[in-house]
């Protein structure tokens, strides 16, 4: 059986964040070809142009956890009806220089969870537009818009309640194989590649 490497992002900076809870749920449910790293956001600066000709040293570590990894998976909130700007910060650091895209070909996996009932269903359309400019294929079905419930989790992360718990490992199941299926049918030629279109690298 392969293993595949996932770097997920918890989209949130809080030392409180559920949406961390859910990233260990997640992985406690997950099947065990999946081998998870997390690539952390906190400590990056705000991305400008102005780095492109010299990363710091967070900037590169990002973008190398990305390249290191089979597959990703965003864990996130949603803020204001859209990507949290650590987050979002983090994809834009993930995608430069113009030709250096990290996340292109790279399978992802979009999933939140919120107090409320909607449960970060507009942070994930508003994910869904920037991962499709990044050549990133996402898993679209099944969608899991997670209302949190905390009686449903343990301290440690398991998943207490066996109706929550079958959702995320169904949701875990089905990003194990697509992951599988894009890394099968990868091929060069993208705006990630080493010699992209010289047009394009003033943007």
């Amino acid at each position: 059986m392969a293993t595949y490497k996932i770097g997920y992002f918890v989209g949130s900076l809080s030392s409180r964040s559920i949406n961390r809870v859910l990233s260990k749920a997640l992985i406690s449910v997950a099947p065990e070809e999946l081998e998870f790293t997390e690539i952390p956001i906190k400590d990056l600066p705000l991305y400008s142009p102005d780095y492109d000709a010299d990363y710091p040293p967070a900037g590169r570590a990002l973008k190398d956890a990305i390249a290191a990894s089979d597959g990703i998976l965003f864990v996130s909130p949603e803020y204001n009806r859209s990507v949290p700007g650590a987050l979002k910060n983090a994809i834009d650091w993930g995608s430069r220089p113009w030709g250096t895209n990290s996340f292109a070909r790279k399978p992802t996996g979009i999933i939140g969870t919120s107090p409320g009932s909607i449960g970060t269903a507009v942070m994930q359309a508003s994910m869904r537009s920037v991962l499709s400019f990044l050549d990133a294929p996402q898993l679209n079905a099944p969608e899991a818009y997670i209302k949190f419930n905390p009686a449903a989790y343990n301290e440690d992360g398991s998943v207490r309640d066996e109706g929550t718990a079958s959702i995320l490992r169904h949701y875990m199941e089905e990003y194990s194989a697509f992951v599988e299926r894009v890394l099968a049918a990868n091929a060069p030629g993208h705006i990630g590649d080493e010699h992209p279109d010289g047009a394009k690298l003033t943007r």
